[in-house]
C-alpha cells in the first residue's frame, strides 16, 4: 500500500517515469485494485452486535474489485429498513449478518475505479442502485433485473453506505446530474420506489388514491400530478405527515380516523371510485378499505409490506375485476432515467426532506424518524473530508 509521502512523490515525477512506476507497482500488487488508496480504515455506522442499536466504528475501507467503483460518500438518507435494523426486530434478526455496515440511500463521488470499469472516472458524482443482482438468471438476461430472485441488498446483505466509502459494481452506479441538490440525490433510492409505483399504470385523467403519507407516499403526490392525474387523495393517521402531503400539492389529505373515503370522493365529485390506488402503508385495515372504493376494473400498485396473515376480500377483487401489482425496488434502469428526467422537468421533492444531521448524530436522527414527526432525514458525511 502506498503511503502518503509516496503518493505525493509519485505525483511530482515525469509522465514517462510515472508510467514505469505504475507498471512496477502493478507487477507487485496485481491482486490489489486499491493499492493507490492511502486510507486503510474509515468511520462507519455498524450493526456490530445482535441487539437493538447501531454503533459508529472504525472499519477497513472496502476493497473495490475489477468491476467495482469505490465511492466516497457525501450524504446519506434514512430508510425504514435502517430503522428496522436499529430496532433489531424479527425481520432484522433473520436477515442481517452481524457485523454489518448499514445504509443504502446515498450520493457520493467516485474515488477509485476497477481495472475493467468503463464510463466512470474518479471525481464523477454518482448515486447507487442498492439491489445487486446476479446477472445470469432468466430475468437478468432478459433485461428485467428488478425481478432477479438472487438479489442482494447494499447495507442489508453486503456492506452499506453509512460510511466514508462504499464499493458497488459499476452496473449499479448512475451518473448524477450535478445541478440536482445533493440532499435530493441522496433520496433517489426511495424516490425510485415512488416513481416505479406511481408509473406502473396510466395516470392521465385518472383519480388516484395513495394510502400512507410517509416520505415515499408524499413523493408520489407530485409524480402523479405531473403524470396527468386529475385528483390525488392521500390517507394517513399522522397529522404531521398529512400536512407534509399538503405541501406536496395533494388535492385532499384525509385523516381516516375522522373522515371516510366515500365522503372525500363526494367532495371531489367522483361518482364511481378510484381508477388507481398506490398502497404504501403496509396496513391490512387500510388495504381492506381500498377495495370497495375502487372503480370496476381499477388497478392497485402494492408497495407497502403486509403481514403474512393479512386477509383480503377476494370476491371484491374478482367481481370488480381489479388488478393488483406488487412493487419492489426500482426498474433497472428505466426508473432511474425517469426520475432524473422528472426532476429536470420540474418535479420538486425537496419539501419531503425535513431534517438534516451530521453523521455522528445518527441516533438522534433515527429516533426522530421513529417519532413520525419527520419526512426524509439526511445525514451529512462531507465533514469527514473537510
Amino acid at each position: 500500500m502506498l503511503q502518503k509521502a509516496d503518493a505525493i512523490a509519485y505525483r511530482t515525477v515525469a509522465p514517462g517515469e510515472k508510467a514505469r512506476i505504475k507498471l512496477f507497482l502493478l507487477s507487485c500488487f496485481h491482486d490489489s485494485p486499491n493499492f493507490f488508496l492511502v486510507q486503510k480504515t474509515m468511520q462507519a455506522v455498524v450493526k456490530s452486535r445482535a441487539e437493538p442499536g447501531l454503533w459508529l466504528e472504525e472499519v477497513p475501507v472496502p476493497k473495490a474489485g475489477a468491476d467495482d467503483l469505490l465511492i466516497r460518500v457525501v450524504k446519506t438518507s434514512i430508510c425504514g429498513t435502517d430503522v428496522h435494523i436499529y430496532n433489531w426486530d424479527a425481520w432484522a434478526q433473520k436477515t442481517i449478518p452481524v457485523p454489518m455496515t448499514i445504509g443504502h440511500e446515498f450520493v457520493g463521488v467516485v474515488d477509485l475505479v476497477g481495472d475493467h470499469v468503463k464510463g466512470f472516472a474518479p471525481g464523477d458524482l454518482v448515486v447507487g442502485e442498492g439491489h445487486i443482482t446476479c446477472g445470469h438468471c432468466r430475468n437478468c438476461l432478459a433485461g428485467r433485473r428488478h425481478l432477479c430472485p438472487n438479489t442482494q441488498g447494499v447495507g442489508v446483505n453486503r456492506p452499506g453506505a453509512w460510511a466514508e466509502f462504499v464499493a458497488i459494481p459499476q452496473s449499479n452506479a448512475w451518473h448524477a446530474d450535478p445541478s440536482i441538490p445533493l440532499d435530493v440525490l441522496s433520496c433517489f433510492d426511495p424516490l425510485g420506489n415512488a416513481v416505479h409505483t406511481a408509473l406502473s399504470f396510466d395516470l392521465v385523467g385518472e383519480d388516484v388514491l395513495i394510502t400512507g403519507a410517509g416520505p415515499i407516499g408524499c413523493m408520489a403526490v407530485p409524480i402523479c400530478k405531473q403524470a396527468g392525474a386529475r385528483h390525488v387523495i392521500i390517507t394517513d393517521i399522522n397529522p404531521y405527515r398529512l400536512e407534509l402531503a399538503r405541501k406536496m400539492g395533494v388535492n385532499l389529505a384525509l385523516d381516516v380516523r375522522a373522515e371516510k373515503l366515500a365522503d372525500a370522493m363526494q367532495t371531489l365529485g367522483m361518482k364511481e371510485g378510484f381508477d388507481v390506488a398506490l398502497e404504501m402503508s403496509g396496513s391490512p385495515k387500510v388495504f381492506a378499505d381500498i377495495l370497495p372504493n375502487m372503480f370496476h376494473g381499477g388497478k392497485i400498485a402494492l408497495l407497502g409490506i403486509m403481514p403474512g396473515s393479512a386477509a383480503i376480500d377476494w370476491n371484491l377483487v374478482v367481481f370488480n375485476q381489479l388488478t393488483i401489482k406488487g412493487i419492489y425496488g426500482r426498474e433497472m434502469y428505466e426508473t432511474w432515467y425517469k426520475m432524473t428526467a422528472l426532476i429536470q422537468s420540474g418535479l420538486d421533492i425537496s419539501p419531503v426532506i425535513t431534517h438534516r444531521f451530521p453523521y455522528k448524530e445518527f441516533r438522534e436522527a433515527i429516533e426522530l424518524m421513529k417519532s413520525g414527526n419527520s419526512g426524509k432525514i439526511v445525514l451529512d458525511w462531507s465533514t469527514l473530508s473537510s
